[in-house]
């Protein structure tokens, strides 16, 4: 009696163990399936974008001469020109040379002056609630991870996006403005011609011109801030 018994355990421990190294393989089975299957699915969900998608930048406005502290308007229009919708259309901007393109800022320059804590310097300073789609009073065209490139979204196959920044000069000199246009993630934006779409302006900021009075005697005079005017005396 005790041996059978004996018997009987081992055999059920044997099974207990085979049954246990054949769940193990299936799990391990299930897993591996399970992972080649997230692999992919997660593959295809963080998947961009790809592709061509045919544009033309239809209106590009901005003063070539401007004075310190004058606002202007940054226009640029985009049409969809192909015949797919463009995925999420972009519009990344910098000021041109060096410095431009050090600067994390999409209008300003980095300063080459040692030991500046913040050495980002606006070229201009755009306002509040800008860029905004023409004819909206929402703002539109959210930053992303770089803060030179503005998205607008998806652009239908024959639609076009006028996209307004409002920008107040504050530094002199002359500096040329790039702007580029992009399709978002790996998709590419491109004219018929097959050239990635874009341009720039050649922009000259002077001084605030200086304030003057007629004399009398028909001289023209400046006016110094806290002086009195010698004019009609």
């Amino acid at each position: 009696m005790f041996r059978p018994v004996l018997g009987g355990k081992r055999r059920q421990g044997r099974r207990s163990r085979i049954g246990a190294a054949t769940a193990a393989v299936a799990i391990l089975s299930l897993s591996a399936a399970a992972c080649g299957d997230d692999d992919s699915s997660s593959s295809a969900d963080s998947g961009e974008a790809s592709g061509r998608y045919e544009v033309k930048v239809v209106k590009a406005q901005f003063p070539t001469r401007q004075r310190l502290g004058q606002t202007t308007l940054l226009q640029l229009g985009v049409r969809n020109t192909g015949e797919k919708t463009v995925p999420s259309l972009t519009v990344t901007i910098s000021v041109g040379g060096e410095d431009g393109q050090a600067s994390s800022l999409p209008f300003g320059i980095r300063s080459p002056e040692p030991g500046l804590s913040q050495p980002d310097r606006p070229v201009w300073v755009l306002s509040e609630k800008y860029p905004k789609l023409d004819g909206s009073e929402e703002s539109a065209g959210a930053e992303n991870a770089s803060r030179k490139t503005f998205v607008f979204g998806p652009l239908k196959a024959g639609e076009t996006s006028e996209a307004v920044w409002k920008l107040s000069a504050s530094r002199t000199g002359s500096f040329r403005l790039l702007y580029a246009i992009g399709a978002g993630g790996a998709a590419v934006a491109e004219t018929s011609s097959g050239v990635r779409p874009g341009g720039s302006f050649a922009v000259r900021i002077s001084e605030a011109p200086p304030q003057t009075v007629v004399t009398d005697s028909g001289e023209v005079v400046e006016v110094k801030p806290g002086s009195e005017t010698q004019a009609n005396r």
